[in-house]
């Protein structure tokens, strides 16, 4: 396989993946429908930040430690189970007030840099998290490493690939929510997609807890 036809092949399969339904999805939509675009985005950059480290770490050999370590596995997937429960029950419990949110971390006066930071990390540790992520890197990357090439440099270039598509796909995504947005913050509405989001995660997380690798 040459590398033109590497990057092609693995570009095509990457853009498919990216707009499969799934965690980082459901949680950049219901983040631009209830909250905004910019701090969807931020949960977005947040996500793909993630995709950059897991292809690094798939290089380095961790992704490959993860997959044939049970400990390791165990380790990261509880630590990832336990947090997308309570993310997904802090959605389910955010409070309203008439037609809008109360958010009381955002009800105190922090800085801009405080609050954008906070949804980054909302994406980033929702992706890294997820063992399943590492496990699909170090499995899916090296079909598309040409022979003769720099493993660890190819690899991050894959990656920032991936997370290049994940960054058009949520722009897309903030853009198909905006015509919308009234309707969406609507206070039934709103609390709608935070049921099913919310559920979503505490149920994935849920599931991960549970989860019987052999």
């Amino acid at each position: 396989m040459t590398i033109y036809h590497a990057l092609l092949a693995f570009t095509a399969a990457a853009g498919l993946l990216t707009m499969a339904p799934g965690l980082d999805t459901a949680l950049v939509l219901r983040t631009a429908a209830v909250e905004g675009p910019r701090r969807s985005m931020l949960a977005g950059a947040g996500v793909c930040c993630g995709l950059l480290i897991w292809g690094l770490a798939a290089s380095a050999g961790l992704g490959a430690l993860l997959a044939a370590s049970r400990m390791a596995y165990t380790a990261l997937r509880i630590v990832g189970a336990c947090y997308l429960i309570f993310l997904g029950t802090k959605i389910l419990l955010r409070k309203y007030n008439g037609g809008l949110i109360v958010d009381d971390s955002s009800s105190q006066q922090g800085s801009e840099r405080t609050s954008s930071t906070r949804w980054f990390l909302r994406g980033l540790l929702t992706n890294l998290l997820n063992p399943k992520v590492g496990v699909f890197y170090v499995t899916f990357l090296p079909q598309f490493i040409p022979t003769g090439v720099s493993v660890t440099l190819f690899s991050m270039l894959l990656a920032a690939i991936h997370a290049t598509e994940g960054m058009l796909w949520f722009a897309l995504l903030n853009a198909a929510t905006r015509p919308l947005s009234r309707w969406l913050q609507r206070r039934r509405v709103s609390q709608a997609l935070d049921r099913v989001t919310g559920t979503v995660l505490a149920g994935f997380g849920i599931g991960l807890l549970i989860e019987n690798r052999r």
